[in-house]
């Protein structure tokens, strides 16, 4: 049975109660991305070390992911399914987020990589219990196929302020006027992130309404049972992989996001290094600028430009065309990062802007339809597993990201302790990453989609269908008890 709570129209508080987290559930990352500077550019790690702190952590992760869904799913609870698992990882990855951050120079490379390892695989445990809960809640918000997108460009908007937010903290973290260094920076500014960011977080779990599930016919979750959970899980990731369209959904957000993801931990580099000669000091705000704009142009023309064409183009189509303009963005970066002009980065911004910017408004509302396919094959609602495993692509691909840029300074022989005119055919090198190497995954993602089938009306003839269904059913109970 669908115990979830659906409307066609979901009130606008809930909307944005689900944004605050998702503003929780980007902010963490963004600004942990930023803060990973500190470990190469201060604290000495090097680039395997680089790679490993960004891979494993999200590899483990990513291993959880289908675990919680499956948990998430078949939880009895007078709170419903998601609301305490939201609670629950909110506070651990407030927790965490601050001690992985509490590193000293003087404690040596060594204790700080399996000091920042450990706390790090705790944080991404409560990455975990709040993420897959917090949107599965979203999935199940509406069956309304033009009410998704809605919820989830709102969602969206609002978490897109973390990117807005987070350069900043590139002024902050290199200006000595605040910090006499950038690891005492993060030291301190780790507790307040953390704190903000674990209180947007509980806010879905405290507004959006749900149902009891005491009464469910769910699995057992029970240490007798685990053996037959586990098997569970992995029969419900092959039905969901079953779904041809479901696993475009996936595989078009593993190419764009996290080949998006290998350059992007580069920015700071190729700017600094391409525009400023190695100079920090002297990159001002425009390492800040870079993010901000490329977030400010998301937030007022890429969301609400893609949830316009959604609605008149479809799906499928407004995806197509986003991608299509964020090519054209990353050609002109590569012809617009000119030293001593970085002004000039600015006019490619708002282009560049509309291949990750639109993505998760798009995929996510898409997902939610994909579900509905899924009940009308199961019988089951399984927002958990497919929200689990959906994320379980991006987990995974973000730390193969993370750790390919760590590859990628190694193949170009980047050294962050050289002035760029000691190195410029490796600084030719990150820029040239920078901008082809996205365009490639941006490509091959649009092949991956070219193909894919749910339409608007086939949503709702599906729609349809399951309402049918659930009348069907709750006559035969009605039936039953009057028996």
């Amino acid at each position: 049975m669908n115990n979830s709570i659906k409307t066609n129209k979901v009130p606008m508080g809930q909307k944005i109660a689900f944004g605050f987290g998702m503003l929780a559930n980007q902010m963490f990352p963004a600004i942990l991305g930023i803060f990973m500077i500190v470990l190469v550019e201060d604290l000495g790690f090097s680039g395997w070390m680089w790679s490993l702190v960004f891979l494993f952590p999200r590899i483990f992760d990513a291993f959880l992911d289908p675990i919680m869904g499956f948990i998430s799913d078949n939880t009895k609870s007078r709170w419903g399914r998601r609301r305490q698992y939201v609670i629950i990882g909110g506070i651990v990855m407030g927790l965490a987020y601050i001690f992985m951050w509490q590193l000293y120079k003087i404690d040596g490379v060594e204790y700080n990589f399996w000091y920042f390892f450990l706390w790090s695989l705790v944080f991404y445990v409560g990455l975990t219990i709040f993420s897959v809960p917090y949107v599965a809640m979203g999935y199940e918000m509406s069956d309304d196929f033009h009410e998704r997108t809605n919820i989830m460009a709102i969602s969206q908007w609002i978490g897109q302020w973390a990117w807005v937010i987070a350069p900043l903290f590139w002024i902050i973290m290199y200006d000595q006027s605040w910090f006499e260094s950038a690891d005492v920076a993060v030291r301190e500014l780790a507790i307040w992130v953390a704190i903000p960011c674990a209180l947007c977080a509980i806010v879905p779990a405290l507004f959006i309404k749900s149902n009891s599930t005491l009464e469910e016919d769910y699995e057992p979750l029970n240490t007798a049972n685990i053996g037959n959970s586990l098997k569970k899980i992995f029969e419900s990731f092959g039905e969901a992989f079953k779904i041809k369209d479901f696993r475009k959904l996936c595989g078009a957000t593993f190419l764009i996001f996290n080949a998006f993801n290998t350059v992007a931990a580069l920015t700071f580099f190729v700017i600094v290094y391409k525009l400023f000669n190695g100079d920090a000091g002297a990159s001002g705000i425009w390492v800040s600028m870079f993010g901000c704009l490329g977030a400010l142009g998301t937030t007022f023309i890429v969301i609400p430009t893609v949830a316009w064409m959604s609605k008149k183009l479809g799906k499928k189509k407004a995806f197509m065309v986003s991608q299509s303009i964020s090519l054209v963005g990353y050609i002109m970066l590569y012809f617009l990062f000119i030293p001593g002009k970085p002004w000039m980065y600015i006019i490619a911004l708002p282009f560049f802007s509309f291949g990750i910017g639109s993505l998760f408004t798009i995929m996510m509302s898409m997902t939610a339809d994909v579900i509905d396919v899924d009940q009308i094959n199961t019988g089951k609602r399984r927002e958990g597993i497919f929200g689990a495993i959906y994320w379980w692509m991006v987990k995974v691909g973000f730390g193969i990201a993370g750790a390919l840029s760590g590859v990628i300074i190694t193949i170009v022989g980047f050294n962050p302790d050289l002035a760029a005119i000691d190195q410029q055919s490796a600084v030719d090198g990150l820029h040239a990453f920078f901008c082809f190497f996205p365009m490639g995954g941006t490509i091959l993602a649009m092949l991956v989609m070219r193909n894919y089938s749910i339409t608007e009306e086939k949503s709702k003839e599906i729609s349809a269908t399951l309402a049918k269904r659930k009348k069907e059913t709750e006559k035969e109970t009605t039936i039953l008890k009057s028996n």
